[in-house]
């Protein structure tokens, strides 16, 4: 701690004694020795870690990356600096000294500049964490870890240094799958169930941050499920167990000494850490490790489809019992596995595999897990019921698919703006002017919004000129006078609110309005 902080705190518990009356001294006989009440450990702690720790350092490596070369990450202009340490700590001469050891040394005199050494070509080493995870030699760390480096070593407990081949990377999971060419057998860690991790559950990391390997911290689990917008798997288990630089790819145990996380993140507005850690939960690292190892890639099952989150508006507009639930259908790609098993624009797929999706993100890493070829159930909702239909899951592409055209269509007559009765929109049907004038497709049909009014559902929506409406309550629309007859409907129906959905230069969506009540 730094000393003026120490001080302040010293004085702080000073403050109580400083404000207690005098009092008279104690007599002789009543003078008694104070004994401190014994502190009972918390539930479920041991009263200490150290017996696990010990059985579970060995298997936990320090990773040693460098990188050089005229394509390296050294020599590019956003490589990362040199972390900063606070002015005064012991870690500020430490990083000092580390990057002056690894600054590039002093070379010939640059061309046309005599006298004026040039500096060789950097190689940058970075640090990381590990774990084996089979005693002949397979290592556990994250991709960003190892991205882009030209030598990997695997450093043991004992300071042995094992250069390491990569097996296979997962970006998208942040994974990565080392190997190692031990002369003997390694210690090794099992893998545990992530699912019974619960939030209060102790929890360990063990890593090599800053470098100085070998350190463990301990906490709890803090949260699950937590979505950090890294990828579109998103599940992590978070820990207020110290995490810092160089603890990534390290395990996180439980303790039985399983490994149920592996840590890959911190937030911190400082770069050191505040408590607040995340670690890639077991279950789901252990398919992809599984098949890192077994061929170095990953093969993913893919739906072909496009979803958002399913609102409660959303909900009621569509009938939806038991409130707002599932991953909502905003488009189906054309000839793509969902669209082939009979999936639709509007569709809530509520479960798939007979797995639960409660909310739209669950549905990418519950499809991503399930194997190429699969033939699945997939519960939606669709007309106010439930439909069971079977889907074969494809291959998730490295890069999206471009969906092929329809044959182009005449264009319908677009007629005057019409104005959408309390919705304050001003649409109109597809013309020419108005292709040109918003950059739509040749082959778009619907109807135009060509105006919205200000401080409007439409507006509070974030509709916008341009946007064009493609449906209405799952049902096509190509002209105003469709679209407004639709809705005189829904309002006869007394429905509360309308389902349109939305196309734009970003995409489709479904946007849910509030319908005003039929004119009397």
């Amino acid at each position: 701690m730094h000393r003026h902080a120490l001080a302040f705190v010293l004085s702080i518990a000073a403050l109580p004694a400083l404000a207690q009356p005098r009092a008279e001294p104690p007599s002789t006989a009543a003078a008694q020795p104070a004994v401190p009440p014994a502190v009972a450990p918390p539930r479920g702690a041991p009263e200490s870690f150290a017996p696990l720790v010990r059985s579970l350092l060995p298997a936990v490596v320090n990773i040693s990356t460098t990188q050089g070369g005229a394509n390296s990450r050294a020599n590019r202009p956003d490589a990362p600096e040199a972390p900063q340490a606070p002015p005064g700590s012991p870690f500020e001469e430490f990083f000092r000294d580390f990057f002056n050891r690894n600054r590039p040394g002093q070379g010939e005199a640059q061309p046309g500049q005599p006298g004026r050494p040039q500096p060789p070509a950097r190689r940058a080493q970075s640090l990381g964490s590990g774990f084996i995870i089979d005693p002949s030699g397979l290592v556990v760390t994250n991709n960003h870890v190892i991205d882009g480096a030209d030598e990997i070593n695997v450093i043991l407990q004992d300071n042995t240094s094992l250069r390491a081949t990569l097996v296979g990377t997962d970006p998208r999971t942040d994974l990565a799958v080392l190997r190692v060419q031990p002369a003997q057998p390694l210690p090794s860690v099992p893998w545990g169930n992530s699912d019974t991790a619960d939030v209060g559950d102790w929890v360990l990391a063990i890593g090599n941050p800053f470098g100085l390997g070998g350190t463990t911290t301990a906490g709890i689990v803090s949260a699950r499920g937590r979505d950090i917008r890294q990828g579109p798997f998103d599940d992590f288990i978070q820990t207020d167990a110290a995490i810092n630089r160089g603890n990534s790819g390290g395990p996180l145990f439980n303790l039985r000494g399983e490994v149920v996380g592996i840590n890959t993140a911190i937030y911190s507005p400082t770069g050191g850490s505040i408590g607040i850690g995340f670690a890639i939960p077991s279950n789901l690292a252990q398919g992809v490790v599984r098949q890192l190892a077994e061929s170095g890639r990953v093969r993913r099952g893919w739906l072909g489809v496009n979803i958002q989150q399913v609102t409660d508006e959303i909900a009621e507009s569509l009938g939806l019992r038991g409130g707002a639930r599932g991953a909502l259908i905003a488009r189906a790609q054309e000839d793509a596995p969902a669209a082939r098993a009979g999936i639709r624009n509007g569709d809530v797929v509520l479960r798939f595999n007979n797995q639960e999706v409660r909310e739209m993100r669950t549905l990418p890493r519950i499809v991503a897990e399930t194997a190429v070829g699969t033939q699945v159930p997939v519960v939606v909702w669709r007309d106010g019921k439930e439909e069971t239909l079977t889907v074969t899951l494809g291959e998730l592409p490295g890069e999206a698919q471009q969906a092929s055209a329809p044959a182009q269509q005449p264009t319908p007559r677009g007629d005057r703006p019409v104005e959408l009765s309390g919705l304050g929109l001003r649409v109109q049907g597809v013309t020419a002017e108005l292709r040109e004038r918003f950059r739509l497709r040749a082959e778009q049909r619907g109807v135009v919004v060509v105006e919205v009014l200000p401080n409007t559902p439409g507006a509070e929506r974030e509709i916008r000129p341009g946007d064009v409406i493609v449906e209405v309550q799952q049902e096509r629309v190509t002209t105003p006078q469709e679209l407004t007859e639709r809705l005189e409907r829904l309002r006869r129906q007394n429905r509360a609110t309308a389902l349109f959905l939305i196309e734009s230069q970003n995409g489709q969506r479904f946007v849910p309005l509030r319908l005003a009540a039929p004119a009397r």
